[in-house]
């Protein structure tokens, strides 16, 4: 397995969701869709997440 980092080359802001898509094998813009469907839908941890992933990700 790969390890974890940010995708510099397919981001829209950080490059977090390209991160996971890549880590995951999944598409980036099914993980971008998951990402906005958690925030909309009252999980707004997920903003929390994805910002604590894009500070903390290499």
């Amino acid at each position: 397995m790969t390890k974890l980092t940010l995708d510099r080359a397919n981001k829209k802001i950080w490059g977090v969701c390209a991160g996971l898509a890549n880590w995951t094998g999944m598409d980036a813009t099914v993980v971008r869709v998951i990402f906005v469907l958690a925030t909309l839908f009252g999980f707004g941890s997920a903003i929390l997440i994805y910002v604590a992933l894009g500070l903390i990700l290499d």
